[in-house]
């Protein structure tokens, strides 16, 4: 059995936090399956932990916790001005992105929640799924289009991670010259190795200027329904609000496709089901949200009262970090198989609860992800992984799961629509 914290000697304690573990460091996310057996082995479904630099939090793995701490906001809030360790942050801190307090959807509660969250989801509900998915699927084309002529290609660069931002562009309604520019800064925005604040400040200057836009000129796209809404958002509302879909839109459902189109290239069971084997794309890419769910880490919820969860102690105002994967994968409630008519689909890996994936957006990621692997695979049926499997590369995160490349071979193709037309 292997401990998941070896140099506990060295882990500092805090009130309360007894043998926390730290969940950050350059192997943490190595093997996360073995990391949430061990921790839930050690501890049950509450783990005290150790986030960057050392700060104490509640890590929740268990599916009956995380459901129970989602589904109750009266105990268990969103508002990280709650939090009771703000005198241990610096300005600087790595996840302050994930804590620092924003007039955003993502910490607003109660009917202030309900209304910005209700805007959105009509906002989102009023594009028909089958214009969607064509949508989807040109995008998908014309990004094939670009590499199918070489015989390789990084599906993660060039295909996986592009396509949910091509998307959520359009439904912005973006004209189709700003879209790569857009591309480009999200990526920065990612990168620690270029400048992410700039081009966090690009992108928020981009979106500024859209809902100038739509006030002159509405169309049928996101930021103009959002504007009409009966909620009466103000405009810095519509902004902050479309960055935070933006950003929710693009690394989980681009994760999804790569690590879909991984277990595919891996995994002989699994690429049959892909290809109609025995089941559907979206039954096949419901059971990666159960296996590699691309968040597999969220902060999270801070503790309205003093309260026991799992059998800790946890105190008024702690902050708790919710395990999604941890949960999936949970042996109390994991489905031991994927086949037959009906996909089990209550897995958390869109969260729970009111501040969960807001509806339509978990069936609007499933039409893209649906789309661009069916496309992918119409396209170019006889791609393989051009590296041995053991080679390829998880980003070092142990919040979002995804690859740096996926590079594959396979037959060079002219047939290139979009490019010839």
């Amino acid at each position: 059995m292997t401990d998941p914290a070896p140099n506990a000697a060295a882990v500092p304690e805090h009130p309360g936090h007894p043998r926390p573990v730290r969940l950050y460091g350059p192997t943490i996310a190595d093997d996360p399956a073995e990391l949430y057996r061990s921790l839930r082995e050690h501890y049950g479904p509450v783990v005290p932990i150790l986030l960057d630099g050392d700060v104490p939090a509640w890590f929740v793995l268990g599916y009956r916790e995380v459901h129970h701490v989602t589904a109750n906001p009266q105990l268990f809030a969103r508002d990280c001005r709650r939090w009771n360790a703000w005198d241990l942050i610096p300005d600087d801190w790595p996840l302050m992105p994930y804590v620092g307090w924003t007039p955003s959807i993502m910490f607003a509660e109660g009917a202030e929640h309900q209304r910005r969250a209700g805007a959105i989801g009509d906002a989102l509900d009023a594009f028909d799924r089958t214009e969607l998915g064509m949508m989807v699927g040109q995008v998908a084309d014309r990004l094939v289009d670009t590499f199918a002529g070489h015989g390789h290609a990084d599906l993660v660069e060039q295909y996986s991670h592009q396509i949910p931002l091509h998307v959520v562009a359009r439904l912005f309604g973006l004209p189709e010259a700003d879209i790569p520019v857009l591309v480009k800064d999200v990526a920065d925005s990612l990168d620690v190795d270029s400048d992410p604040v700039a081009a966090h400040q690009r992108i928020h200057a981009r979106m500024v200027r859209l809902v100038a836009d739509k006030h002159r000129e509405p169309g049928s796209d996101v930021p103009s329904r959002l504007l009409a809404h009966p909620a009466a958002l103000t405009d810095d509302e519509v902004v902050i609000d479309l960055l935070v879909v933006l950003a929710a839109a693009q690394q989980p459902t681009g994760n999804w496709i790569g690590n879909a189109l991984r277990l595919m290239l891996v995994d002989d069971k699994f690429s049959n089901t892909m290809q109609g084997g025995r089941g559907s794309a979206s039954h096949a890419l419901n059971q990666v949200l159960w296996e590699d769910t691309p968040t597999q880490n969220f902060i999270g919820r801070w503790a309205v009262h003093d309260c026991v969860l799992g059998d800790q102690r946890v105190r008024r105002g702690d902050l708790l970090v919710l395990g999604l994967a941890a949960a999936n994968r949970d042996p109390g409630v994991k489905p031991r198989e994927f086949g037959g008519p009906v996909a089990n689909r209550a897995h958390m890996s869109f969260g729970h609860g009111e501040h969960g994936c807001p509806f339509p957006a978990p069936e609007l990621a499933e039409v893209i992800a649906k789309t661009a692997v069916e496309v992918l695979l119409d396209r170019l049926p006889d791609m393989e992984l051009s590296v041995p499997p053991d080679a390829l590369e998880w980003r070092p995160s142990v919040w979002m799961r995804g690859l740096y490349t996926l590079p594959v071979k396979f037959t060079p193709t002219t047939d290139l629509p979009y490019l010839s037309s």
